[in-house]
């Protein structure tokens, strides 16, 4: 369990950071998005990982650490309030710019490319 969980962190490690480098604003939305679930589900595999554990303390001899799930499920808000204010950062930079390139250097347009 514990290798399935460490491959599928670094899957949406990879995957996150490859998108990231890329030179359009969605694939960077996109690769960010990526990593807050590589993120969270490194802090969820951080409490524990325990099948059939009681969530509360005394009810068991096992237990569930509750504040991984509860750190987890403050980051999925806060990612998806991340995300929204992003989503409309780049729409708004796509509308102002004509397009929707990262590369600050370069000023022209897809267009005036060869």
């Amino acid at each position: 369990m514990e290798a399935l969980l460490a491959i599928a962190i670094g899957i949406l490690t990879a995957v996150g950071i490859y998108l990231m480098l890329r030179l359009r604003t969605f694939p960077v939305i996109l690769g960010l998005t990526f990593l807050s679930y590589a993120v969270n589900i490194f802090i969820f595999a951080s409490g524990r990982l325990a099948v059939n554990a009681a969530p509360i303390i005394g009810m068991g001899t096992v237990y569930a650490d509750p504040l991984p799930q509860a750190l987890v499920l403050t980051a999925i808000v806060i990612s998806f309030g991340m995300t929204a204010v992003i989503m409309i950062m780049a729409i708004g930079g796509y509308l102002e710019a004509g397009h929707d390139h990262v590369n600050i250097d370069d000023t022209s347009g897809p267009e005036d490319r060869p």
